[in-house]
């Protein structure tokens, strides 16, 4: 395999760790195998511990929300391989969650995240992805790629700490005391979190309508709209109906949200840019309604934003 840079496109202040993500074709460790010791049959997730839990598609959201306390690490594990970085996460004392998925029941976290092989694994920091490796990485490199990721959690002002397992059984809190978010808020996440984009887009909406400025809001609306747009629907079919019509505004649209969900906003943007000039009058504004929402998802702060609003201003005017 070949080196994989680190996607941080959806990511405020997102930094390079492509020196330090490499891909490995080191098969896992049998189940009982040397550094294997005290690892669940292969296939099984870990039990929850501390530091350490498990997710699916209806209930990752959850795992979004956790993610603007503390850096979460999303390990997806599978058939014949099984999660393994429980015991390298509990050195670290609370600094990262570990959420472990299983690759084979969850298909829009494995579309999402463009999972191709188990196991492969991914941070989520301030509810946006970041492409970490896939395959077996060694122990020293592993700990450098987390350092670098507690770095751009820092940056992001993701700093929180969880306590330990023995902490919580003495009675303190199993997770961060934060903030109840605003009743509409609470709906649209609560929405998101049973699976329901349409009743969590009605809920953003009524909270842009109450107050315009709830930048939150749209940008949530952004995020959810995007999930709408994409369930039910295969990333294979998505870029094959967009390589058969490189100039239909919709394929190509669609094709751009899957590369946003799986961190290429740059290539979403130059897709979509590329195409404005040669599409009509309805393409042109629908290309520049999706680009803004892309802006809304991916932050101001980030560059490429500022670089593709630039390119688009130019091609407006």
């Amino acid at each position: 395999m070949t080196n994989a840079p680190l996607n941080a496109a959806s990511l405020r202040g997102a930094v390079d760790l492509s020196s330090l993500v490499r891909q490995h074709n080191t098969p896992a460790p049998a189940a009982g195998a040397p550094g294997a010791a005290g690892a669940p049959p292969a296939g099984e997730a870990p039990a929850p511990s501390g530091y350490a839990t498990s997710a699916n598609d209806a209930s990752f959201a959850q795992v979004l929300e956790l993610s603007n306390t503390v850096p979460v690490i999303v390990e997806f594990f599978g058939q014949g391989i099984e999660a393994s970085l429980e015991p390298t996460i509990a050195q670290y004392k609370g600094r990262f969650a570990l959420v472990v998925v299983d690759a084979t029941s969850n298909p829009q976290l494995v579309q999402a995240f463009q999972v191709q092989e188990v196991p492969t694994v991914a941070a989520v920091i301030g509810g946006r992805p970041v492409q970490l490796f896939s395959g077996i990485m060694p122990e020293n490199d592993l700990k450098e790629v987390l350092e670098q990721v507690l770095q751009l959690a820092a940056e992001n002002k993701v700093t929180g700490t969880l306590p330990a397992a023995d902490e919580a059984a003495e009675g303190e809190a199993a997770e961060p005391v934060e903030e109840p978010l605003p009743p509409l808020h609470q709906e649209a996440f609560d929405a998101i979190s049973a699976g329901d984009f349409a009743k969590a887009i009605s809920a953003y909406k009524s909270a842009i309508t109450q107050n315009p400025r709830d930048q939150q809001a749209v940008a949530g609306l952004a995020q959810v709209s995007l999930l709408a747009r994409l369930e039910g629907h295969t990333a294979d079919s998505v870029r094959s109906a967009a390589a058969q019509a490189p100039t239909d505004v919709e394929a190509q649209l669609a094709v751009a949200d899957l590369d946003v969900s799986g961190g290429h906003l740059g290539d979403a943007f130059d897709r979509l840019l590329e195409l404005f000039p040669t599409a009509d009058a309805d393409g042109k504004s629908a290309i520049r309604t999706r680009l803004l929402d892309y802006f809304e998802i991916a932050g101001a702060e980030d560059p490429r934003v500022a670089d593709a609003r630039r390119r688009l201003t130019l091609l407006l005017y």
